[in-house]
């Protein structure tokens, strides 16, 4: 049983955490809902790239060839990385820049995966879409965006459960989901606050725990290339980057044979931050649910084509790997991305009727001792 004083610590804390990140969870739930369709709505602002409908017999391109077609159409850029999306299995995506370390000035070239043929140059850097992505992700401010944006997470988990602590004392004498219609305004914001809080709960939780963990993914990166990464590197440690690079075709062979029960996932050209100077880091993945997000990285010299190294990812990328769909809820089809949109809808209301409760109580006197204690303690 919580006493008065403790009641008015944690609404304290609910009110001042909830306050802090308020605007930015809106700003975040609002590019959020966009973002949970990127793919339909790339497809409806003309960005999606189609694979031509054709007769194709024989083995699909090599690597190489579709890696020279790359160059070809973006002179004087360097590869980056080389994936395909999991609804596209005959298109490969190869990203490129002017450097390895660039921030900015990405190039997308997309190829046919039988004929090495290429489909289109889709936007990277433009548009409605990037946007929102920006903005969700790092405020455009880069890395200190994200962090800061990583800390309203957690204010909100914060706010989260503070609110929960709350919500048992509040609702001891009111029936659950009751909401106050003839009480006044203001206790009937604050019933449909707390209902739809509760009821978004465990989504809300889980979508600002994720949101904290991807916040970090570059620190966390950087963390792996330190520990791990530098440890499958060290016999190169103080070798020239190669000149003349080995066949990547002959290179993803040798990751297949190394990981012959697992597929191919995505490859990250030398001196990326998922390989090294000397290695194509090639990334394997299984075939389930879950494996299929998860990357196994084979170390491969990019000079002789030979194996370097191969283990598994360290506990803290798994999280961050399982965090990432969990966070935008594209692990389920469009079902449950119509789910996700719903509660996003619902989060945006517990939030603007929180901000609303926070907002007239600093205005109106409110007569009712239920409603006075209620409003002035847990808010």
């Amino acid at each position: 049983m919580l006493t008065q004083s403790s009641i008015r610590t944690w609404a304290w804390v609910h009110k001042w955490s909830s306050l802090v990140c308020t605007v930015f969870m809106l700003l975040l739930c609002l590019t959020g809902l966009p973002l949970i369709f990127h793919h339909e709505i790339g497809d409806w602002l003309g960005n999606h790239v189609e694979t031509p409908q054709i007769a194709h017999q024989g083995p699909l391109a090599s690597m190489d060839a579709l890696l020279a077609a790359a160059k070809s159409k973006q002179p004087g850029m360097v590869p980056l990385y080389m994936y395909r999306e999991e609804d596209e299995p005959l298109q490969w995506v190869i990203s490129m820049a002017k450097t390895v370390d660039a921030e900015s000035g990405f190039r997308q070239v997309v190829l046919d995966a039988r004929t090495a043929q290429v489909l289109g140059e889709p936007p990277v850097e433009e548009g409605f879409m990037y946007v929102m992505f920006k903005l969700h992700v790092d405020l455009f401010a880069g890395l200190p965006g994200m962090l800061f944006l990583g800390l309203m997470g957690f204010l909100l988990v914060i706010a989260i459960v503070s609110g929960v602590v709350l919500y048992a004392p509040f609702m001891r004498k009111l029936a659950f989901g009751e909401i106050r219609r003839q009480r006044g305004k203001k206790l009937k914001r604050l019933d449909i606050h707390n209902f739809l809080g509760i009821v978004t709960l465990s989504w809300a939780l889980v979508v600002a725990a994720t949101g904290v963990i991807n916040a970090w993914s570059d620190l966390l990166v950087k963390y792996w290339q330190f520990d791990q990464m530098s440890q499958m590197i060290a016999p190169y440690k103080n070798l020239p980057p190669p000149e003349k690079f080995a066949s990547l075709q002959a290179s993803v062979q040798v990751a297949q044979q190394t990981e012959p029960d697992m597929q191919l996932g995505f490859i990250a050209f030398p001196g990326t931050a998922y390989a090294s100077p000397h290695h194509y880091g090639i990334f394997m993945r299984g075939d389930s649910p879950i494996t299929k997000r998860l990357f196994k990285p084979v170390l491969v010299d990019a000079r002789t084509a030979t194996l370097t190294d191969s283990r598994d990812l360290p506990w803290y990328l798994v999280a961050l790997l399982i965090s990432q769909p969990l966070h935008f809820g594209d692990y389920g089809g469009t079902t449950l991305k119509w789910l996700w949109a719903v509660l996003d809808v619902i989060t945006i209301i517990v939030l603007w009727t929180g901000l609303m409760l926070w907002w007239k109580k600093r205005h109106q006197y409110v007569p009712d001792i239920r409603s006075r204690i209620t409003l002035s303690e847990a808010y």
